[in-house]
């Protein structure tokens, strides 16, 4: 500024020619050794002493303390979440900052403002205990949780699986947006790692818990198919309550390959609570419950050596299956299907066909029977023996006679077949 006075140093004269090279940088760098010699002499650590902000960067900010520079990072600068510097400092400014390291040989430097006042840790369990409810606002999302700022310095984390009783949440961003204040309730407190672990869902009731007290096993509920999956199905009970109702529990006589062919999803369905797990969150439903098992009574009327009359519906490489009752199948093994020795059912069997067999098995827990076409046969055969020999007079027969008898009757059809087949010839 015109008329300023100013203080140089004279570093050249030139007489001949009446020159003189005068410099202000030196006076200043003079100057700023000088400050630098007294700032570094009066610098230790924990000392608290004034500066300018300098220059702001991404990581921080330098304060000229007086012929020397000390770097404030931005995680010293608030015991809270800092951004950006520039949240907390404008270059110009004059601060108050708290020397936290100085290494006289390298001029270095490390200054703190947050240390300016008491770390909010250290009253944290004290201010938040266990159970407390808390507010606070939502400072940052994660995929495993939300990041809550109870107050400047201290922010406790909600994680994903403790923001709902019932719903599976995917990212805590289906629940809550950065900046909503929320309500949570303390979990746990480790003041030694600064950690504050806080629940959401605590601050309602669990359903869960109250679950047994609405709902009892034998109850019959109605409800809506929510989801299937390859194993079964599950169902809306009440809100937020979902039941599931496992393939093996939808059809007595069925072998479902999948519950698709027997739900849909967002179909309305009648089912049996058949257990209740209020500690592990599980409800176990049924559908096939809510007729009687027809395999019970099935078994209660009929016993092993029973005959019973049915339908082959299906022919396989090992056998042949029997639908005997409405919805009950018994298996002819290949074996068991005639005398002599059969390969393939199907070479004296067909789909359809009206068998009397002979229940040779019976397994209640597996739900199987077994059938024998050739027991039945022999067992036909010894009544028709008996009824014979009722009609003969009665009296007791040994094996040397039946195997006459059966032997006379071979001989009588035989030539009555050979008898009737000369006749056709002589009428020709």
């Amino acid at each position: 500024m015109k008329g300023k006075e100013l203080q140089m140093r004279v570093i050249k004269v030139n007489r001949k020619r009446g020159n003189i090279v005068l410099s202000r940088k030196a006076v200043l760098e003079e100057e700023n050794a000088e400050k630098k010699r007294r700032t570094l002499g009066g610098l230790t650590e924990g000392k608290v002493v004034r500066g300018v902000v300098k220059n702001i960067t991404e990581y921080g900010a330098f304060i000229d303390l007086g012929g020397i520079d000390g770097l404030l990072h931005k995680t010293d600068m608030s015991w809270g979440r800092v951004n950006h510097p520039s949240e907390m400092f404008n270059v110009g400014h004059e601060v108050e900052v708290v020397v936290l390291k100085f290494d006289p040989e390298k001029e270095r430097v490390s200054l703190g403002f947050k240390q300016r006042s008491l770390d909010p840790w250290e009253s944290v369990d004290e201010k938040y205990p266990r159970e407390s409810r808390v507010k606070g606002k939502v400072v940052s999302l994660t995929d495993y949780g939300a990041f809550i700022e109870l107050e400047a310095g201290v922010e406790g984390l909600i994680h994903v699986s403790e923001m709902s009783w019932t719903k599976r949440v995917k990212h805590p961003s289906k629940v809550m947006t950065v900046g909503d204040m929320v309500e949570a309730v303390v979990l746990d407190v480790d003041k030694a790692a600064r950690r504050l672990s806080l629940g959401l869902r605590q601050t309602e009731p669990n359903p869960w818990q109250t679950i047994s007290e609405k709902y009892h096993e034998g109850d019959r509920i109605t409800g809506k198919v929510r989801n299937l999956t390859d194993f079964g199905a599950f169902i809306e009970v009440e809100e937020g309550i979902d039941g599931l109702v496992h393939i093996s529990d939808m059809s007595w006589t069925k072998r479902l390959k999948h519950p698709s062919e027997m739900l849909k999803k967002g179909d309305d369905v009648d089912a049996v609570i058949l257990k209740i797990d209020s500690e592990n969150q599980r409800l176990s439903l049924g559908i096939k419950q809510l007729q009687p098992n027809i395999w019970e009574e099935f078994f209660k009327t009929y016993s092993v050596g029973d005959l019973v009359t049915g339908r082959i519906v299906r022919l396989t490489d090992f056998g042949a299956f029997v639908e005997i009752s409405e919805g009950i199948e018994g298996l002819v093994h290949v074996s068991e299907i005639a005398e002599e020795r059969v390969d393939k059912p199907s070479d004296k069997l067909r789909v359809d066909d009206a068998v009397t067999t002979k229940i040779i098995k019976m397994d209640i827990a597996e739900q199987k029977i077994g059938l024998s076409i050739k027991a039945a046969v022999q067992d036909q055969s010894r009544e028709e023996l008996k009824n014979y020999m009722k009609s003969q007079g009665g009296g007791s027969i040994n094996l040397g006679e039946v195997a006459g008898h059966s032997g006379r009757r071979r001989e009588e059809k035989r030539r009555r077949g050979r008898d009737g087949f000369e006749e056709s010839e002589d009428g020709d």
